[in-house]
Order: C-alpha cells, then sequence, then structure tokens
C-alpha cells in the first residue's frame, strides 16, 4: 500500500455526482454558467458553412454551364442534396444551441 502522506501531488476529493471542480462551482452537474458556449453551436456555424458553399456549387453545376467532367450518378446532382442536407442541419443546430438561450 502506497503513503500517500508522502506522495508530493495534491489529492481532490469530490462528492458523488460532480466531476469536475467547475461542475462543483455550477451547483448541478453539466449545468451551463453564465458565458458557455456550447460546442454544438460551431458544430452548426460550421454545416451550415459547408452546406451554403455546397448549395452554390451544386446549384452552378446544375444551372449554369459546368465544364467539369461527368461523372457516374451526375444526374442526381449530389453535390446540391449534400449541401441541401447540411444547411438545414447547421441551421437547426445554429438555433437550437445558440448562446444567449437559457
Amino acid at each position: 500500500m502506497v503513503d500517500e502522506t508522502q506522495d508530493p501531488k495534491p489529492h481532490v476529493i469530490m462528492s458523488a455526482g460532480v466531476h469536475s471542480a467547475h461542475e462543483a462551482a455550477a451547483g448541478s452537474p453539466g449545468a451551463k454558467t453564465k458565458g458557455e458556449i456550447s460546442i454544438w453551436f460551431f458544430c452548426g456555424i460550421l454545416m451550415l458553412a459547408y452546406g451554403i458553399v455546397l448549395l452554390a456549387q451544386g446549384s452552378y453545376e446544375h444551372f449554369g454551364h459546368p465544364h467539369f467532367p461527368a461523372t457516374v450518378l451526375q444526374n442526381l446532382n449530389p453535390t446540391f442534396w449534400w449541401g441541401v442536407v447540411l444547411t438545414v442541419f447547421g441551421g437547426f443546430y445554429t438555433v437550437r444551441f445558440r448562446p444567449g438561450k437559457g
């Protein structure tokens, strides 16, 4: 058995259910304090940005005069539809997890 009185590292004993000192200060596990921003907000912004870029590129490929080589399933317009999907999900995550929404 190790004698912990000789151990120079500090030991912190937390109550059950609390996973960090930050959560202990917040009052309840998982509670957001003022000034915190959810990581899902940034994921939403990133998906929204990629979705807008893909929508623009997909629209250009479909309605413009593309000089790109033909691919096997080009008639399904995958760039456009992935742009739609990413824009919808990115918009949802950006609105759902926006800062200041209590």
